[in-house]
């Protein structure tokens, strides 16, 4: 899996290079005939199972968090029978940092089969309630785009100079998704929806209409006009055909192209970074927002070149499907610079989206799958132990 380097067989770099091995090995990767790095199986249980690994690691990591918050936290989620379907109104609730609510939701994002990342740059991290019943219907967070998208940039039309002045009028949606019993009745689709509103936007012009870019340092007067998102397990059943009445809320714009890092667990990322740190690398501490959109895929990389292995352990080869939502008519023209103004005139409320979404997805499910009626509190707690082995179709993860 590697270059042909010379390391003693018990030196440090030895020993590491040896453990990535065996780590990719229990994942189930294997070599092609031309020595590329070979993912088990392209399917979504496949994908839940290689970020397992993670998962449990996180939720270890956790675990003094959530025996000191959780029992005051449970009394949020819902039991099946805590659900009125056809009385279920959704609301958004912004997180300020410090707070019980930002408690909640990082407990919350805990039940994800894959393991959600805390996001950079700029943030807007959401509760969803149900005002009918007060419990927690989902979560939504946006934050900033990478900066290198391909299937986005050749959409819009954008060169290097054009993405630099205006990406700071783009979001990413890096936790989107429903919670049980919610997540059973399609709540997913409705939280998804929740992007284009008049909610969103205006919290968006409220805390960041000033702000400065990434690059230039200078205000841009950011305006919110397309936010993205991918699945994280290949193909979406969420956001594909995401329609309410003729108001199409995503659109399907390709596949990234199977890079990343996901397939290197934290404690296996420490180590590499502890073998930078004894090499005086200078990824070890460049991890400040603004000096790369990914210092963590960065540093893996410089470990992983030192050590003698190819780029290419970090192919690993899942393929995730890349949407947008646009938030103005003329997106793409405000992002290429031909239009200064955004006409966002068609965003309904998070009320307005909330009761149409209920009736076209939530009220039929309901009706055909009475089942959500059988889920306790008791099980999302369960969840939350490392030991829990998720099923597919059974929670709700990031464009699952």
């Amino acid at each position: 899996m590697g270059r042909a380097t010379f390391i003693p067989a018990f030196s440090p770099e030895a020993i590491l290079k040896r453990r990535v091995r065996s780590h990719l090995k229990r994942l189930g990767f294997t070599r092609d005939c031309d020595g590329k790095l070979l993912a088990p199986v392209d399917s979504k249980e496949s994908i839940r199972a290689l970020h397992r690994i993670q998962r449990r690691e996180g939720l270890a990591e956790q675990k003094p968090f959530l025996k000191d918050y959780l029992p005051e936290l449970l009394p949020c989620f819902a039991n099946g029978t805590d659900v009125d379907v056809t009385a279920i109104k959704p609301r958004l609730e912004l997180i300020d940092a410090g707070t019980w609510q930002s408690d909640l939701f990082r407990a919350a994002s805990l039940s994800w089969s894959v393991p959600v990342s805390e996001g950079f740059g700029r943030r807007l991290r959401y509760l969803v309630w149900d005002d009918s019943n007060q419990k927690l219907m989902g979560l939504l967070a946006l934050g900033d785009p990478v900066f290198n998208l391909r299937a986005r940039d050749e959409l819009i039309g954008w060169d290097v100079r054009d993405r630099e002045k205006r990406l700071v009028n783009v979001m990413d949606a890096y936790v989107l998704g429903a919670i049980p019993p919610y997540s059973f009745l399609l709540g997913g689709k409705l939280i998804a929806c929740l992007i284009r509103t008049k909610d969103v936007r205006a919290d968006f012009a409220k805390k960041y209409a000033d702000t400065r870019g990434i690059i230039s340092k200078k205000k841009k007067h950011a305006q919110l006009v397309l936010v993205t998102t991918s699945s994280s397990l290949g193909r979406s059943s969420i956001y594909n055909r995401l329609k309410l009445g003729k108001q199409q809320y995503f659109q399907s714009i390709g596949y990234t192209g199977g890079w990343g890092h996901f397939h290197v667990p934290n404690s296996l990322f420490a180590s590499l970074r502890d073998y930078l740190r004894d090499t005086d690398h200078e990824y070890v501490n460049a991890h400040k927002f603004g000096e790369g959109p990914n210092w963590r895929l960065r540093t893996i990389r410089a470990a992983f070149d030192k050590l003698g292995f190819d780029a290419d352990l970090l192919k690993h080869g899942i393929q995730r499907e890349v949407f947008l939502c646009k938030l103005a008519t003329n997106a793409e023209k405000v992002l290429r610079g031909e239009v200064d103004r955004a006409y966002c005139r068609d965003l309904k409320t998070v009320e307005e989206v909330g009761e149409i979404a209920r009736v076209r997805w939530m009220e039929g499910r309901a009706a055909r799958n009475p089942e959500y009626k059988l889920w306790t509190v008791s099980q999302f707690e369960r969840l939350l132990s490392p030991r829990t082995v998720q099923i597919g179709g059974v929670f709700a993860s990031n464009g699952g």
